[in-house]
């Protein structure tokens, strides 16, 4: 059931966009299937280790966090899934320009954030599964993680040309979100990992399928470093 509507929602944004491949943006890396391998690989490796039985991976994860920190608590998590933004455009504003102009590179976020947002809502309505700390029935996917991994991907794609350690630390700081979560008692390691997945693919969908007609990036808009 969860495979069906990740598959179903991704395959209704990928079939939304005019353009996937070729718009007006002259160098353009094709898509190819490796570029599915991450996220595909956090989505899977997330769905194998559900389940309802003691011996399930996400349940003996959460047996270990409870028995080595049960009372661990931090709201880092909570600031923490945004700082890639705020180093994106903080770059930016102090005169280290990113790839996209700030037109293009908003309209590219917001894209990329509400397919991300959509994507969880639905999986959380439709999987109704309780948390570990047994305070709601929304806890797959993590929605902490999945934004903290859209942003390090939006941080990565800006930057990553210019400074080759970007993709390091953008997504260390998303991973140490996804493990507060599972630290704070407040998601599965499956929750987690199906998060990161979908967080780093809305933002890459995003970015593919962008025509970049917006404001003055009708000329080139990626810099020449």
């Amino acid at each position: 059931m969860r495979t069906l509507v990740i598959l179903l929602v991704f395959s209704s944004w990928v079939n939304a966009s005019p353009v996937m491949l070729g718009d007006t943006l002259p160098a353009r890396k094709p898509v190819t299937l490796r570029t599915f391998y991450p996220p595909a690989s956090l989505i899977i490796g997330g769905l194998l280790s559900t389940g309802h039985s003691e011996e399930a991976i996400r349940n003996e994860v959460a047996e270990e966090r409870n028995h080595l920190i049960p009372h661990f608590r931090t709201k880092v998590d909570d600031y923490l899934q945004f700082s890639p933004l705020v180093i994106a455009y903080g770059l930016d504003a102090f005169g280290v320009h990113s790839k996209t102009d700030l037109i293009n590179r908003t309209v590219i976020l917001i894209k990329g954030e509400a397919m991300a947002l959509t994507t969880v809502t639905l999986l959380k309505s439709a999987t109704h599964t309780l948390r570990p700390d047994g305070s709601s029935y929304n806890s797959f996917p993590s929605g902490h993680t999945t934004q903290a991994f859209a942003a390090a991907t939006f941080l990565n794609e800006e930057y990553k040309d210019r400074y080759p350690w970007m993709p390091y630390a953008s997504y260390t700081v998303a991973s140490s979100v996804g493990l507060l979560r599972v630290a704070n008692n407040r998601h599965y390691i499956s929750d987690v990992l199906v998060g990161a997945g979908i967080g780093y693919l809305s933002m890459k969908v995003a970015y593919w399928t962008h025509l970049y007609k917006w404001g003055k990036a009708r000329r080139k808009h990626q810099l020449v470093y």
